[in-house]
């Protein structure tokens, strides 16, 4: 008897292992082939924030800035050591990056760039953002930015990384790992950024009912 639970139990736990197998490598497929590799409508943006990680994504933001779009740019995560004029020089940077560039050296991390993001859209009350970033890593920039400022628009402008082939991901091994690494990171991000929110709306009610309350006194 005791054979045939310990049977029952092994094979019920192999069939969800090969199921959440199963989803886990459709999930990737999706994601991998779901990238954004195009810009969308950038026209109308408030300001634009580039997340460091590439001279790519600083040549992009500040090449975009320079043109006139957006009112500021953030750069986030930047290293401690770094100034200004590093960056200026590094990315070309002109007249516009003189007067209107901000950087952010709190983050450490994507939601750490986010929640820097937030505060600068907040403090220069922005409601449109261009978020410039590696396209392997905007889904999750995407999802930690509308965590943290969900009344603001986000606008992707993807920037493809060098010297790997990210639509053809099958065919390079670096592309396939890359692709795995960051999958694993925005399958972390959506648990602890949905745990995050129902934590915050939770605070919210308890401080209503809290204030409701204290008014009743």
């Amino acid at each position: 008897m005791q054979d045939a639970m310990r049977s029952s139990y092994f094979g019920l736990v192999l069939r969800i292992a090969i199921i959440a197998a199963i989803a886990y490598a459709a999930g990737f497929v999706i994601f991998a082939s779901t990238l954004p590799h195009k810009a969308s409508s950038i026209e109308g943006a408030d300001g634009i924030v580039a997340l460091t990680g590439g001279g790519a994504r600083l040549d992009t933001a500040v090449a975009l800035f320079e043109r006139g779009v957006g009112k500021r740019l953030l750069i986030t995560g930047v290293n401690s050591t770094t100034t200004k004029n590093d960056l200026k020089r590094i990315a070309h940077g002109g007249p516009r990056f003189d007067c209107c560039t901000d950087l952010g050296f709190a983050a450490e991390n994507t939601r750490g760039n986010a929640a820097e993001a937030a505060r600068w859209a907040g403090a220069h009350h922005y409601r449109r953002l261009v978020v410039v970033t590696a396209s392997y890593h905007m889904p999750r920039s995407l999802a930690e930015f509308s965590a943290e400022m969900p009344e603001v628009r986000l606008e992707p402008y993807p920037v493809e990384p060098d010297g790997i082939d990210l639509k053809a991901w099958w065919r390079d091994p670096r592309a396939a790992e890359l692709l795995q690494t960051e999958y694993a990171k925005y399958l972390a991000s959506l648990v602890l950024t949905r745990f995050d929110h129902a934590g915050r709306g939770d605070a919210l009610d308890r401080s209503a009912r809290g204030g409701k309350a204290g008014g009743a006194s």
